[in-house]
């Protein structure tokens, strides 16, 4: 998977988040050159436990996404609860109250198709265990766009059902377990 420079991770997971992502994000080096952003789907009512626990997991810099912030290289952004994540084409997060897609706001369909209008062949977005389809959508924008494509590899993931439509909408991503995904964004955002 070499080509243009990759300039940001997106990655989307539902139901057995938590356990795939303490395998990917806390191995991140100190040195991690690029963005990473993380929509989980979290119930609208509660507060976001996620950024608690990936702080004291993680040498990366975790924060909650906000409004117009600019995004920088070497730091993980959550999605916020009950709020859709975009990537605006100047870098810049964006936040949105839209309606829910595929049941969910946050939505992985959102936060990869706008990340993959803003940085098109300098992306890689990896869909992850999940019960629904959100994502798929995103991750067919995502290669359309001319980004790198990964899913978890579904007879590993948690719940397969969101790795499996991600195949199905994108038959030629890369399919890889969580140690081969942490692997391959180690060796790709640092020097």
């Amino acid at each position: 998977m070499t080509g243009p420079a990759i300039k940001a991770v997106v990655i989307g997971a539902s139901a057995g988040a938590v356990q795939a992502l303490l395998t990917i994000l806390p191995v991140l080096p100190l040195d991690y050159a690029l963005p990473v952003l993380v929509v989980v789907h979290v119930p609208p009512d509660r507060d976001n436990a996620l950024v608690p626990l990936f702080q004291s997991k993680c040498r990366l810099p975790v924060k909650e996404a906000e409004d117009k912030e600019t995004l920088i290289g070497g730091v993980v952004y959550f999605a916020p609860s009950d709020y859709h994540l975009l990537v605006e084409t100047k870098g810049a997060l964006a936040l949105s109250m839209d309606e829910p897609v595929n049941y969910s706001r946050p939505s992985i369909d959102v936060l990869f198709e706008s990340a993959a209008d803003a940085f098109e062949t300098a992306l890689v977005g990896i869909i992850l265990t999940g019960a629904n389809h959100d994502g798929a959508a995103g991750l067919k924008a995502v290669v359309a766009a001319g980004g790198a494509a990964i899913v978890e590899d579904p007879a590993e993931a948690y719940a397969d059902a969101m790795p499996r439509a991600a195949l199905q909408a994108c038959p030629d991503a890369t399919v890889m377990n969580l140690n081969a995904i942490t692997s391959y964004l180690s060796t790709l955002g640092t020097a």
